[in-house]
């Protein structure tokens, strides 16, 4: 399905950043008092092009808070403590001693959960003098490209998504120390089964609904029967043709659909401080 090109929606105008998705959205203060009007602009602009960037948005934590109550309801993350007076918002920091950033590979927000996050809002307060970009995937796109033998062998596949998968799990453990969280306050390996195509409850499309972060296998597959098909599917889904990648300043915010996008944030800045604040949206039940 084409998206929109560049043009206005209401009061700001949006330009399309890559191919697949992403678009820059230039004549709107997220600080502001927005008019209804304008947030159901935002909303459709976010359907249609899956994820948006806003640059100069200096957001304090609490109207960075505010905003994200006008799109949904936002919800406290299971392994980070968020900050002390918006507990909702938690920071993703990379310190220059650190060599491993947090969620430091292709993933989709909390697919582990029962009821995964609509949507991830996060805003850059501190970035590296280069690097530190972040790509997304267009989960629409890659499941409209599948053959349709493929397409036919999915239909009724449900994943397990897990928290404890190795790469994840050693940056979260990481951050609870970093947070101030004794990692015996976390909670223990969260797992959900999730459909591997999921219709979306917005737009009707269907969308591939896997994340080689934490999809470890399908439902009545062990791993080792899982992986080669799992694998076809992560390496068809981040082909190039089917991303973006942004280049974050202090200020931008990028604003995802985290129910038909991957994402990933790029760790080639050793040496520098990367300070990010996140905020999840409540979701829906995968169907």
């Amino acid at each position: 399905m084409d998206r929109p090109g560049s043009g206005a929606y209401g009061p700001f105008r949006v330009t399309p950043l890559g191919g697949a998705l992403g678009a820059a959205v230039e004549g709107v203060d997220l600080a502001g008092e927005l008019p209804e009007e304008t947030i159901g602009a935002i909303r459709q602009a976010w359907l249609d092009h899956v994820v948006l960037f806003f640059e100069d948005q200096p957001l304090e934590p609490a109207e960075f808070l505010r905003f994200a109550r006008r799109l949904g309801d936002p919800v406290e993350y299971p392994f980070v403590k968020g900050l002390e007076d918006t507990p909702e918002v938690i920071a993703v920091t990379k310190l220059p001693h650190e060599t491993v950033n947090f969620g430091g590979v292709w993933h989709t927000d909390s697919i582990y959960l029962a009821r995964p996050p609509m949507a991830t809002l996060l805003v850059a307060r501190q970035v590296p003098p280069s690097g530190g970009d972040t790509l997304w995937a267009n989960l629409y796109a890659a499941y409209e490209a599948l053959p349709g033998e493929t397409k036919g062998r999915l239909e009724g596949l449900t994943g397990v998504n897990t928290s404890a998968l190795a790469d994840v799990s050693r940056t979260r453990e990481a951050r609870i120390q970093d947070a101030g969280r004794d990692a015996s306050e976390a909670p223990a390996a969260l797992v959900a089964e999730h459909p591997v195509v999921r219709t979306h409850p917005e737009t009707g499309r269907k969308a591939l609904y896997v994340s080689p972060a934490h999809t470890a296998r399908f439902g009545g597959w062990s791993e080792a029967e899982s992986r080669p098909l799992l694998q076809r599917l992560f390496e068809h889904a981040l082909q190039p043709r089917f991303t973006c990648r942004f280049r974050w300043q202090a200020g931008s915010l990028a604003l995802w659909d985290n129910r038909c996008a991957l994402h990933f944030p790029m760790n080639d800045y050793h040496g520098h401080t990367r300070i990010m604040h996140r905020i999840s949206l409540a979701g829906d039940v995968p169907r």
